[in-house]
């Protein structure tokens, strides 16, 4: 189970954006209900059963466990069993019909058109490292790929004639997402200026975006240059690779494409993923209130 958590936590760092302290706690309560299903012998969270949970709660009340805490430790179970349930790694979820806060759907951080654009425009176009990290945060705001799935990028992946990329993405589902020309040009700089250079170590790498040592980016590196570019861009907001992502889907929400359309470009399986991002453009709704209401 162990390894369940480890990836459980590891969403809510890269795609939810929790904050350390939320995602300590998630972290803790779950922590305790392994260890419970552990002495139950349940090997993995795909054993547990509704009567499982409720008896890890009742044994948590007896030990003292305030009211307020038990909710926070039913929804940590239950945000666990959904993404475990959405990722296919369980059959069922055993909380699915039970009651808590409605906590799951917690807004992901985005920015401003202007914010991404200081964004952009960091980096130092005039050195190898600025022209890859460059193209990276064009590409990544451009087509909302994962930071997996840019990390694993190959130049056989970009089809810039076409317009397209084609990425592999959670349960090795393979799709082909536009990319406008912005992100083609910074492709391109970085090709022809600084890819060659890193490359040398090692020549055989297909990846588009390579370290010094010619090796494809890690997705915690792509994450610290991130941070690094919106602290020189002067972005005060919590930044992780996922913002970018959060960002291209709200701002395509906000200039009236589909949830649909969005769907298919961020790779969600289910499409009630793709609907937090209706909760998360409010002067969207705040300027059709005032253009279309009576009483504005």
């Amino acid at each position: 189970m162990q390894t369940q958590l480890d990836q459980f936590l590891d969403y809510l760092m890269l795609e939810r954006g929790l904050s350390e302290n939320t995602r300590e706690a998630y972290a803790h309560d779950l922590e305790v209900f392994a260890g419970f299903l552990a002495r139950r012998g349940r090997r993995d969270a795909g054993e547990a059963t509704r009567a499982d949970i409720l008896d890890h709660l009742m044994e948590q009340k007896k030990a003292g466990l305030a009211t307020p805490s038990l909710a926070r430790h039913l929804v940590a179970i239950k945000v666990f069993f959904r993404y475990l349930r959405n990722e296919g790694m369980v059959a069922s979820d055993p909380t699915e019909a039970m009651e808590s806060p409605r906590l799951w759907k917690i807004l992901p951080p985005t920015l401003t058109v202007e914010e991404v654009d200081a964004l952009l425009k960091a980096p130092d176009p005039s050195t190898p490292r600025g022209r890859r990290d460059r193209a990276i945060l064009e590409t990544f705001y451009a087509t909302g790929l994962r930071v997996s799935e840019l990390s694993a990028l190959t130049i056989d992946d970009v089809q810039a004639e076409a317009g397209f990329v084609r990425c592999v993405g959670k349960g090795d589902k393979e799709r082909v997402v536009p990319i406008g020309h912005k992100a083609l040009a910074a492709i391109a700089a970085w090709m022809r200026g600084g890819r060659g250079e890193y490359a040398r170590r090692n020549p055989s790498c297909r990846a588009v975006f390579l370290s010094r040592l010619g090796l494809p980016l890690d997705r915690t590196v792509i994450w610290r240059y991130i941070r690094q570019y919106a602290r020189e861009a002067g972005i005060g907001k919590p930044i992780h690779p996922h913002t970018l992502r959060h960002s291209f889907a709200t701002h395509l929400l906000a200039n009236g494409a589909s949830l649909r359309t969005i769907q298919e470009m961020l790779g969600h399986a289910d499409i009630s993923t793709t609907q937090i991002y209706t909760h998360v453009d409010q002067s969207r709704l705040q300027a059709i209130h005032h253009q279309f209401h009576p009483r504005a």
